[in-house]
């Protein structure tokens, strides 16, 4: 039985959101939905754990490698496996679930196990996406993860939730059009394949990379997203109910950079390196044009959505530098953003759930009556603007050393965005905690209780463990970052000297 578990690993971990769908879909009652998601979305996270531990972090390649005939007239299998850089997406995955379960155990009371149900449906969706080696499969479950956001989004959503969830397909559909059109692309020059290594390795012609990588990045950059594809994301979170921003933020966007490290950067070096310096500008325009924007916001949540695209123009930034620091500081910066933005909408969730308002202006002065919760913002508002010793810092510090290798005029600008980071953070703590209340019912708020507590503490536990002993997760992405950086640099040498 251990021997099964350990040689299926990656399925087993597949397998326990879906038996938990199961399960909750042919038990009636609310109460057991709340808790069959929060054993199985637990049981993910056990299972991740084991992966990581059993992980062997000396030897490069996919580990856990699973593969079966799915499809053989097309050439399709169900592969999966991991390396250091899936494997802690698919940490980070696990980690926010249960999370996400706890935070709507009592805000989310109709349809409770519809909702749960779709939780664990987009778990184990991206699972498979982290862990895909077939492009189709890969595809399959990055359509399948639009299906339960787009539900929770006009289901139990805010006042403007019909208009945000059908703004969120039509973006994520016109996406997802474009990386088909890419995988298929791939799969017409190489052989007539979606296993990913072949592609890999039977090779692209130059000629055909550019259309392909075009493609691909466009399908990528609007799920990330990057300017101008981003317009979607503050809609959709300012409508998502609690739990659903945090899938949003923590994971789902994470998958857009995931694309570039797992399939552009390998599959499509030349085309990479080719549109690699016009993506580093618009990176910083990104990171710039989120942080002032979300400066200007009055609603918490929108403010926070703005930060998360001033953050992950910081992904960007790192991928395409092209060398192991930046590339090992975006997925730093991946699950260190995916923690701290996570908990920042969890928090907000938490003070919506009280007085059923988002706007800064209608709080004040919670220092004094919930000083837990002051706390908890505080530790991961600074999180965010990447204070020494927080995740974050550590994922922007290795972005800002390796994009240090092409000019010190991005650095600086890139450290700007650091700084309006700062700026509407710190603004945003002395108008929510400080001061007076701006009403006579925001001084009797209560604090934070014991559910939420646990809601909250296990990710200021990460910030901090990861800020101060990021060693776990840097060596975990050692290998596999190093194995991208030198493959796409051989791959670049030989057409390089060809060329000559």
């Amino acid at each position: 039985m251990t021997s099964l578990l350990t040689d299926h690993l990656i399925s087993s971990l597949i397998a326990v959101p879906f038996i938990g769908i199961a399960a909750i879909l042919l038990v009636r009652g609310r109460a057991f939905a709340r808790w069959c998601a929060l054993a199985s979305s637990l049981g993910a996270l056990g299972l991740g754990l084991a992966l990581w531990s059993g992980f062997d972090k000396t030897v490069s390649g996919m580990q856990f490698v699973e593969r079966v005939e799915w499809m053989p007239t097309f050439n399709i299998h169900y592969a999966v496996g991991v390396d250091g850089i899936s494997l802690v997406m698919v940490l980070l995955t696990t980690l926010l679930t249960p999370l996400c379960v706890l935070a709507s155990w009592t805000s989310i009371e109709s349809k409770a196990r519809a909702f749960m149900s779709l939780v664990l449906l987009v778990e184990g969706a991206m699972i498979v996406v982290f862990t895909a080696m077939d492009l189709f499969l890969f595809f399959m479950l990055w359509e399948v993860t639009m299906i339960p956001m787009y539900f929770m989004i006009v289901l139990w959503g805010g006042p403007e939730r019909i208009r945000a969830g059908i703004k969120f397909v039509i973006y994520s559909l016109t996406g997802s059009l474009l990386l088909l059109a890419g995988i298929f692309g791939l799969y017409l020059h190489a052989g007539r394949t979606f296993d990913l290594q072949a592609i890999v390795a039977h090779g692209i012609p130059g000629e055909a990379q550019t259309w392909i990588f075009v493609a691909l990045f466009l399908g990528f950059a609007i799920k990330l997203p990057m300017i101008p594809f981003h317009s979607w994301l503050p809609d959709a979170h300012s409508e998502a109910p609690t739990a659903g921003s945090v899938i949003l933020a923590g994971v789902l966007l994470k998958m857009g950079g995931y694309g570039f490290l797992r399939i552009c950067l390998p599959a499509l070096p030349e085309a990479s390196d080719s549109f690699a310096p016009a993506i580093l500008w618009l990176s910083i325009g990104g990171i710039l044009y989120g942080g002032c924007l979300a400066l200007a916001q009055s609603d918490l949540k929108r403010l926070v959505a703005y930060s998360s695209i001033s953050h992950m123009g910081f992904v960007t930034l790192g991928i395409f530098a092209f060398n192991e620091q930046g590339i090992q500081g975006s997925v730093m910066q991946m699950f260190a953003h995916g923690v701290s933005t996570g908990a920042m909408f969890l928090a907000v969730g938490l003070l919506y759930d009280r007085t059923h308002s988002r706007l800064i202006s209608d709080y004040g002065g919670l220092h004094s009556s919930m000083p837990r919760f002051v706390v908890m913002l505080s530790i991961f508002a600074i999180a965010s603007f990447g204070l020494p010793g927080t995740a974050n810092f550590v994922g922007e510090f290795l972005v800002l050393v390796g994009t240090s290798y092409g000019g010190m005029l991005k650095v600086l600008l890139a450290m700007g965005g650091i700084v309006l980071a700062a700026a509407y953070m710190l603004w945003m703590l002395q108008r929510v905690a400080l001061g007076k209340p701006s009403t006579s019912a925001g001084a009797m708020l209560p604090d934070l209780g014991a559910r939420e507590i646990l809601t909250l503490a296990p990710l200021a536990i990460v910030v901090f463990s990861v800020g101060l002993f990021p060693a776990p997760l840097t060596e975990t992405l050692e290998l596999a970052v190093s194995g991208l950086v030198e493959q796409a640099a051989a791959v670049l040498e030989g057409v390089g000297a060809a060329s000559d």
